[in-house]
This record gives C-alpha cells, sequence and structure tokens, in this order.
C-alpha cells in the first residue's frame, strides 16, 4: 500500500528538459510543446501558444529552478537550469528572465530628497540617468547580501546596487541613513 502523504502525492512536479519538449518563440511570445504525463497518467503531447517564466530563487540562482507557468499562471513545469538546452534556445530563456527581471543598475546616486513621507531619488544607471520616488523608502529596500540591494519604487520598478560599499564617498553619504 503506497503512503498517502508521500511526497510524490502532494507534489507532483514535471521537469521540462530537451528530451520532453521543444520552447519556440511566435509573435515575440515563448510558447511550449511538452510531451508528458497528463492527469490519467497517459502520456500526451500539449502545445501551449503563451508560457510565463518565474525565478524561484532570483537573487541566488537566476538561470536555476525555472517555474513555467501558462496563460492561466497555473505551473506547468519547472526548468532546472536553462544551460541544459541548446544555445539558441537557452539564450531566448534567457532574453525572457533578463525582460522580466530587468532591473537597472545603479553606478551614482546624485540626490535623495525626503517630502512628506516619500523619497525622490535622481540616479545613474547603466541605462541612463533615471528619476524615481519611494514611499517609505526603508521598505522599499531589500538588503540581499551584506553590500547588495534592491530598490523598488511606487511603480514597481527594480533597481540593483550590487555593492554599495563600491559606491563613490558622497552617493553612500546619501543612502547610508537606509542602510
Amino acid at each position: 500500500m503506497a503512503e498517502s502523504n508521500s511526497l510524490q502525492n502532494i507534489a507532483a512536479i514535471i521537469y521540462i528538459t530537451p528530451e520532453n519538449s521543444k520552447i519556440s518563440v511566435k509573435n515575440d511570445f515563448l510558447q511550449l510543446e511538452l510531451t508528458a504525463p497528463n492527469e490519467e497518467g497517459n502520456i500526451e503531447t500539449k502545445t501551449y501558444d503563451r508560457i510565463f517564466l518565474h525565478r524561484a530563487f532570483p537573487f541566488d540562482h537566476p538561470y536555476s529552478y525555472i517555474s513555467v507557468l501558462d496563460k492561466d499562471s497555473k505551473e506547468i513545469g519547472m526548468i532546472s537550469n536553462v544551460d541544459i538546452f541548446d544555445e539558441d534556445t537557452s539564450l531566448k530563456l534567457r532574453a525572457e528572465l533578463d525582460r522580466k527581471y530587468y532591473a537597472p543598475v545603479i553606478k551614482k546616486i546624485n540626490s535623495v530628497k525626503e517630502r512628506y513621507g516619500f523619497s525622490y531619488w535622481n540616479v545613474d544607471t547603466d541605462a541612463g540617468p533615471i528619476s524615481f520616488t519611494l514611499h517609505d523608502t526603508y521598505r522599499s529596500m531589500l538588503k540581499v547580501e551584506h553590500v547588495r540591494i534592491f530598490i523598488t519604487d511606487i511603480d514597481s520598478n527594480r533597481y540593483e546596487i550590487p555593492n554599495v560599499e563600491e559606491l563613490d564617498h558622497k552617493s553612500y553619504k546619501k543612502i547610508e541613513l537606509y542602510l
């Protein structure tokens, strides 16, 4: 008799691999053709016209443990690492992940001004000069490692400071209070 609460019965994960899938791009959207067991346990091939990728560990493993979702946000399966696919497919997957998780890198902080619970930032990034606004500055800054910070503005745009200790002295002094 099989144990009813085994991990296999709780979470059946389909791993998407080059052997059981074909990933392509149509109309700028990722598509997936997957051959896998259906709910009855029979092998079938199913085509998903549009898929979405979601990082399980966005900071530590940006190209590993990628959840693949259908248009209704239902998980189809998991990609253990995008590099298991051929170079062309791997590049498509990386490009989609980089687009979804785009976060300009802050190189210099020109000014930070506080007014009425908001902070107004003017920075130089690897994408050029950018101005953005934070509400509740302390909660808008996520310290991932001792020196690495992600900032989310009021429009849900993300920015990254890979190493606050590598900022110039004036930039560091402008945000030191928030660290």
